[in-house]
């Protein structure tokens, strides 16, 4: 866990084994416990592009940004409460649901999947995550 002096405080987390941020916001935010992470696109923390068009490959790079960011605030991504999941096509539930459970195990974090119309950069999928900052 993070050592915050002051429970109250709002500690930002950076890590370049992530994608940049593309708007004014923060990979994550740490408070009371708890990291609060922004959604994470299929993006190449190295290049900023998709890593592939296709959902499954873009799944994989989301959790697998979503756990940098994690292992930056010194917790990780099993340690997920709640996942909210975002995508373009409900078609890809299945394959999402795959690649999502070989991530997490029993008991699994709660769990919101939400279609839209659009993601930024073309994206066919974004996660974002509440996660607990213990380290497991």
């Amino acid at each position: 866990m993070l050592d915050h002096p002051d429970a109250s405080a709002r500690t930002p987390i950076h890590t370049p084994a992530a994608p940049a941020a593309i708007g004014p916001y923060n990979q994550a935010i740490s408070h009371g416990g708890l990291l609060w992470c922004s959604g994470q696109l299929g993006l190449d923390p190295a290049t900023g592009a998709l890593v592939a068009p296709d959902t499954a490959a873009q799944t994989r790079q989301a959790l697998a940004n979503l756990d940098a960011v994690c292992r930056a605030a010194g917790t990780r991504l099993h340690q997920a409460l709640r996942c909210t999941v975002f995508l373009v096509d409900m078609a890809d539930f299945a394959t999402v649901n795959a690649i999502y459970e070989q991530h997490f195990t029993a008991p699994f974090p709660a769990r919101v999947t939400v279609a839209v119309a659009a993601l930024p950069r073309g994206g066919r999928i974004e996660i974002e995550a509440v996660v607990a900052l213990i380290c497991a």
